[in-house]
């Protein structure tokens, strides 16, 4: 329960309880996160509660790009793909980040450790083209860097800005869940990812992932 402080101010002696005045003032639950390192959780708890359902999840849905028209793009340049497609993240030589969805056959599962994956083969190659990260244990920041709603300049410093990145993947893995052995199964997805190069590996860090039974 809330601890409400009342200040009473009585106008002068004498005077009944209608001369007093009561005031509320904040309660100490009420006050914001401190601005140190000791109020990062609950900061970044919040700003996840103001932009992960409202904001950022129909970001990516409603701007993922089928898987082979993303690898079209790139191979034509990798840089125009991203102005098209992608958001670039902070500093020099940052990678572009990409929303993508697509489906294809799981080649390989990798579910009995705390950085669980999954080989998609999207192409019909036979070969696995995507890697899809479970988690807990998730690579990289690509669902903060991606996003356009949170800019380095607004915190605190880049310890800061660390927590909000691992905050984000920790949300997204929590809700994905895999029941048996899904490798010769269809699965499709929509996620982010990051990469550097053309031809870099796609480490997919999923907001989805369905299988088919």
């Amino acid at each position: 329960m809330k601890r409400i402080l009342l200040t009473v101010a009585c106008l002068a002696a004498g005077f009944g309880p209608s001369a007093c005045k009561i005031v509320k003032t904040d309660s100490v639950e009420g006050k914001a996160p401190a601005a140190d390192a000791s109020g990062d959780d609950a900061r970044i708890q919040n700003l996840l509660t103001e932009t992960w359902e409202p904001k950022l999840l129909p970001t990516i849905r409603d701007k993922a790009v089928p898987v082979a028209d993303l690898r079209a793009a790139i191979a034509g340049g990798l840089d125009a793909a991203g102005k098209a497609h992608g958001k670039a993240g902070s500093g020099a030589g940052a990678a572009w980040n990409f929303a993508v969805k697509g489906q294809g056959k799981v080649i390989e599962a990798k579910l009995d450790s705390r950085a669980r994956t999954m080989g998609i083969d999207t192409d019909n190659d036979g070969a696995a083209d995507v890697t899809l990260q479970l988690g807990p244990v998730v690579k990289g920041s690509a669902l903060r860097d991606y996003s356009p709603f949170y800019d380095f300049t607004n915190f605190r410093d880049q310890i800061e800005f660390a927590k909000l990145g691992r905050a984000l993947n920790d949300k997204a893995t929590a809700g994905l869940t895999i029941e048996g052995d899904p490798t010769g199964k269809t699965a499709s997805f929509t996620g982010v990812f990051a990469i550097r190069s053309a031809t870099e590996a796609w480490l997919v860090t999923p907001i989805s992932v369905e299988v088919a039974p």
